[in-house]
C-alpha cells in the first residue's frame, strides 16, 4: 500500500474508502468493480484513492486485508473450545458476510492455490492447536489441516457454499440447529 494517512481526517477517509471499496468488490469482484462508484461512496477523489492504494489490485488487496483483520479480532480463538469457535465463525460469517464473498471473487478472478491469507495471523492458533494435541486434548495431525477443516465446516452455510446460502432472515430455531450440528461436528472432529 503506497501511502497511509497519519492524520484522523485522513483516517476517516481511508476508513470510508475500505468500507465502500468492501460492498463494491464483495457485489461486483474485482473486474466489475468500478472507482467511480467507490469514490462517491466514500465521498472523496479517485487522487485520494490512489495515493493511499496504487491500484485497483492495491485498493482489492488492502480489502481482503482489512476484513480478514476484522474477522480475525471478532472471532474469539479458544482452542479448549474449538466447537464454539467454529460458531462464532458460522455466525460472524452471517452477520458479515462480505469476506466470504471476496474470497470468492479472489478464487474466481485470481485463481489462487495454496495459503490464501498470512501464516502469522495464524500462527497463535496454530501454535495453540499443537499445544492441545501434545497434551493429547486434540487429535494428531497437522494443526494448519484441522483448522482449515474447523473452518471450511464453520463457512458450510456461507456464501461460498455450493449448496446453502444461510441468511438473517431465516428463524432462529433454524441457526440453532446449524449451530448444534456444527458444534457436534466439531468436536467429534478435534476428538483425540
Amino acid at each position: 500500500m503506497p501511502e497511509q494517512p497519519s492524520t484522523p481526517r485522513g483516517e476517516a477517509t481511508l476508513r470510508r474508502i475500505l468500507d465502500a471499496a468492501t460492498e463494491e468488490f464483495a457485489a461486483k469482484g474485482i473486474a466489475g468493480a468500478r472507482m467511480e462508484r467507490i469514490t462517491t461512496a466514500a465521498r472523496t477523489n479517485k487522487a485520494q484513492l490512489y495515493s493511499y492504494f496504487g491500484s485497483k489490485e492495491g485498493l482489492f488487496d488492502a480489502v481482503i486485508d482489512d476484513r480478514v483483520d476484522h474477522a480475525v479480532s471478532a472471532v474469539p480463538f479458544d482452542v479448549n473450545d474449538l466447537p464454539a469457535f467454529a460458531v462464532a465463525q458460522y455466525d460472524e460469517n452471517l452477520r458479515h458476510p462480505n469476506l466470504v464473498r471476496l474470497i470468492t471473487w479472489t478464487r474466481l478472478e485470481r485463481h489462487p492455490t495454496g495459503a490464501w491469507f498470512d501464516t502469522p495471523r495464524h500462527e497463535p492458533k496454530l501454535a495453540a492447536i499443537a499445544q492441545a494435541q501434545a497434551d493429547g486434548k486434540v487429535r494428531a495431525g497437522d494443526p494448519g489441516d484441522l483448522l482449515i477443516m474447523i473452518m471450511g465446516m464453520a463457512g458450510s452455510w456461507s456464501p461460498a457454499s455450493s449448496v446453502y446460502t444461510a441468511s438473517t432472515s431465516e428463524p432462529r430455531v433454524v441457526h440453532e440447529r446449524r449451530r448444534e450440528i456444527l458444534r457436534e461436528s466439531v468436536a467429534r472432529l478435534i476428538a483425540p
